[in-house]
């Protein structure tokens, strides 16, 4: 089977080390338009066990990753300066560039070498491949080539990632308020030295601020006034970090002729409920195991795939969605005392209840 891989992020090169590993015959061939090192944005959040999916199946993977995860058991929401601590919703993260890496070892082990710095040159060229896996992001150029019934629909707020070197005990949400209006912070560490710090706003605030005429360097000065008391001192990091609104990427197709969508070229997950690489890798083992399982036929696997992954799919961004809209109106949450506004936080994406919180979480229940 002759397999292109379009997009060296983790999507693309978990797929490529499993089908590799299935199939060591198979003429499989990955590109990559950005370098071998390149990536934006710190680090990669995971909700809890969101890697367990791993153990079972691809221990060496998982070993691998989780070895230099950084985890915490609790989760704190800062309001009108209050912390409140919802015990039991834990996370890990791990360093974008680090997970990048290991990643690029896994392909390594079963003898992939990603061609980087490397374009597709025209449509025609996928015609030559059996299988083309689209794993190339929001921004796909290869689901440019067919019509996938792809819309993009961005959300509101604009935000920015950014970094730190003041190191969080939990992954935290800070919620401030100025003359210009409302702000809030996604920051957790993830490593020893260093933290992510995801600065958000809505779009009226962020008018109002002037971010649109700001150079770089006025806009990390301004986020460490506005969040002055949480980073205590430490500076911003800056690695590119434009202001963008998220874009919701949906797929009415999952797959045309002979290219197949993965990761975030197929959808995108809100990045509040941490699962947007977890969904790529999950992309990843069902494609590959479709395709083993239906001997490499095209067409039948890619079908399987669908059939088999859609259900689950479409469940968590559903929750992920509804994480959105709720950071797309937390000015108007903030108007609530601190509790409550943890409360109305904490059961955003319509996943947990208050009874089943309570089994999760009873010291914040109970508090």
């Amino acid at each position: 089977m002759k397999v292109l891989v379009v997009g060296a992020g983790p999507a693309g090169l978990y797929f490529s080390y499993l089908f590799k590993k299935a199939n060591p015959r198979c003429e499989l061939r990955v590109v990559e338009q950005n370098a071998a090192d390149s990536t934006f944005g710190f680090g990669v959040v995971f909700s809890e066990k969101a890697l367990e999916f791993l153990r079972g199946d691809d221990p060496q993977t998982y070993d691998a990753i989780t070895q230099h995860m950084e985890a915490w058991t609790d989760l704190t929401v800062v309001h009108r300066g209050t912390p409140v601590v919802v015990d039991g919703i834990g996370f890990s993260a791990i360093g974008r560039l680090k997970f990048l890496r290991l990643m690029q070892q896994r392909a390594a082990s079963v003898g992939i070498e990603p061609e980087f710095l490397k374009a597709i040159s025209s449509p025609q060229e996928l015609k030559s491949y059996d299988l083309v896996v689209a794993a190339d992001g929001a921004n796909s150029i290869v689901r440019r080539t067919a019509d996938f019934g792809t819309t993009i629909t961005p959300l509101g707020n604009k935000f920015a990632w950014f970094g730190t070197t003041k190191i969080f005990p939990t992954l935290t949400q800070t919620f401030v308020e100025n003359a210009h209006g409302t702000f809030n912070a996604h920051h957790y560490r993830h490593s020893p030295e260093m933290s992510t710090f995801v600065f958000e706003c809505d779009a009226a605030t962020w008018h109002r601020a002037g971010f649109a005429s700001m150079r770089e360097a006025d806009t990390l000065s301004y986020g460490e006034e506005v969040f002055k008391e949480t980073l205590g001192g430490h500076r911003l990091v800056s690695n590119k970090s434009v202001w963008r609104n998220f874009p919701n990427v949906r797929n009415a197709r999952w797959h045309a002729g002979n290219v197949v969508l993965i990761g975030d070229a197929l959808r995108t997950a809100h990045f509040s409920i941490g699962s947007g690489t977890r969904l790529a890798m999950e992309d990843a083992i069902a494609l590959a195991k479709s395709l083993v399982e239906n001997e490499n036929e095209t067409a039948e696997a890619l079908a399987a795939f669908e059939a088999a992954r859609r259900p689950i799919v479409e469940k968590l961004v559903a929750a992920a969605d509804a994480s959105g809209n709720w950071y797309d109106r937390f000015p108007e949450h903030m108007r609530l005392a601190p509790r409550d506004f943890a409360w109305s936080y904490i059961q955003r994406s319509g996943r947990i209840d208050p009874a089943r919180l309570r089994k999760i979480s009873p010291k914040f229940v109970d508090g």
